[in-house]
């Protein structure tokens, strides 16, 4: 029973300095409550908002990035009249098709890697609008707090809205296309979505012979995943029960992993759309459309394309670095010091991105840099230290930020290069251990024990691999027969 998903993202332009229609500072986390605003965002009578130029370009940016055939000729903004706490005016000031509006982008798409293929998504729309105020429960959610409170800090700030056609077919691709678009977003400059807020997803699910459910406000790419499985999971339940499944609108609970009824879901001539007398229709400039190409960069598929023509490196690999803007600025910085280009990435895209996850951690929170990551390249590429060395320091390093080569030099940690010196290793262990000797012929993990032994007394200063062959080579000369 396959999902059918459409996607409607949300994306703030923390780029921007002001708001979408006025000159409030759109930088607003972390100010006091209701101290960002003016007559304008708050919609007071007379107000009469000015469109920020900004936000129209990095809009045509997106539009240009997500190859859309048709850009509007002209800027048009409606009114979505809706009566909630957050919005002061009662009506949103967004892009809608039809009475007379418009977006200011149709019919685009996005592909994805699939296995050995690729997928297209099609993108329905891009609207430019404002973001309401910001609600803050005083306890629990938005389902049980007693009280909540309004801050309209973040009222009027410039968002870009981008409806998906349902072509989803299951939380996973919603997860991949997700991560796809917040790659494109960082590498156009629109916005810093590791800050709190920065990208909302409401999804609409529906499995065969059921209604379109609309799951709102998800908070990050892998809540998106997670809420839809537990749709497809809720949904399929209730179906094979025969009980219908209703259109309406539901919340995501993160901590509890469920969503919950909001409400029953709202139809378009429910909000009214209609043109905003306060914005005319707005041409959009021939030179605003040829600076946004211009100012296009190198983005993801492109950048990916040429790490494995350019670099050598695996499909997947290239995909992890390309995917994440300031891991792949990382990595070529770290190649401008010194050129390793598959041992680097592992290093960035496997060990670097493994620490940070086990220890909670963004990247600038640690205290790697190019230059000490250029070092310990180095250090193993020329073999004066192994691999697995390699591993270990890297963790010390972005804990602490020291130098490698001194932490090399000073702790004697230089990798074993005398295949004698460490068959006598070899010899001293087996010797020491007869147990694990005898047992070895008929238990690998008795020779896995060896192994370990001689890696401890080496202070992991050899190669594994050599230790193993060693570890082998020495059992069988004491008649102890033994598989590779």
């Amino acid at each position: 029973m396959e999902a059918v998903i459409g996607l409607e993202i949300h994306v703030q332009m923390t780029s921007l300095k002001t708001k979408l229609f006025c000159r409030c500072p759109a930088d607003y986390r972390g100010a006091p409550p209701n101290t960002h605003v003016c007559p304008v965002c708050l919609g007071l009578p007379g107000a009469l908002p000015v469109v920020n130029r900004e936000a129209v370009k990095k809009a045509v940016m997106l539009a240009l990035a997500l190859n859309c055939r048709h850009i509007a000729e002209k800027v048009v903004f409606s009114r979505k009249h809706y009566f909630y706490p957050d919005l002061p005016k009662n009506y949103q000031i967004t892009q809608f098709k039809g009475g007379g509006g418009a977006p200011i982008a149709e019919d685009g798409y996005l592909e994805l890697l699939q296995g050995g293929g690729v997928r297209r998504v099609r993108i329905r729309r891009i609207n430019v609008e404002e973001d309401p105020g910001r609600l803050v429960y005083t306890e629990g959610d938005i389902t049980s707090s007693p009280e909540v409170l309004i801050d309209y800090n973040r009222s009027g700030i410039a968002l870009l809205e981008i409806v998906t056609e349902p072509d989803l077919r299951s939380p996973k691709e919603a997860r991949l296309f997700l991560e796809k678009l917040r790659a494109i977003v960082e590498y156009l400059d629109i916005a810093d979505l590791s800050l709190e807020g920065s990208m909302r997803v409401d999804a609409n699910i529906s499995l065969p012979g059921g209604a379109r459910v609309e799951v709102k406000n998800i908070g990050s790419v892998k809540e998106v995943e997670k809420a839809l499985s537990y749709e497809v999971v809720r949904q399929r339940a209730l179906l094979s029960r025969g009980a219908a499944i209703g259109r309406e609108t539901r919340h995501w609970d993160p901590l509890r992993g469920v969503t919950r009824p909001l409400r029953v879901k709202e139809e378009e001539e429910d909000y009214r759309y209609f043109p905003d007398p306060d914005l005319p229709p707005i041409p959009l400039p021939r030179e605003l459309i040829d600076s946004a190409v211009a100012m296009l960069p190198e983005l993801p598929d492109a950048r990916m394309r040429r790490f494995v023509e350019e670099h050598g490196l695996s499909r997947e690999l290239a995909y992890a670095l390309a995917m994440d803007k300031r891991l792949a600025d990382f990595y070529e910085e770290t190649l401008k010091r010194f050129w390793a280009p598959r041992l680097v990435a592992v290093m960035l895209a496997v060990d670097y991105l493994g620490f940070l996850e086990k220890n909670r951690l963004r990247m600038g929170e640690d205290r790697l840099n190019p230059d000490l990551l250029a070092k310990l390249a180095r250090l193993v590429e020329e073999k004066v230290i192994t691999p697995e060395q390699g591993k270990h320091l890297l963790f010390r390093v972005a804990r602490e930020g020291v130098d490698p080569v001194e932490i090399v030099e000073r702790e004697g940690l230089k990798a074993l290069r005398s295949e004698e010196e460490l068959r006598r290793i070899v010899e001293r262990v087996v010797e020491a251990n007869p147990k694990a000797v005898a047992d070895a012929a008929r238990n690998p993990k008795a020779v896995n024990f060896l192994v370990g032994r001689v890696m401890r007394e080496t202070r992991g200063r050899a190669e594994p691999r050599l230790v193993r062959r060693l570890v082998v080579e020495e059992l069988r000369r004491r008649g102890v027969e033994v598989g590779e």
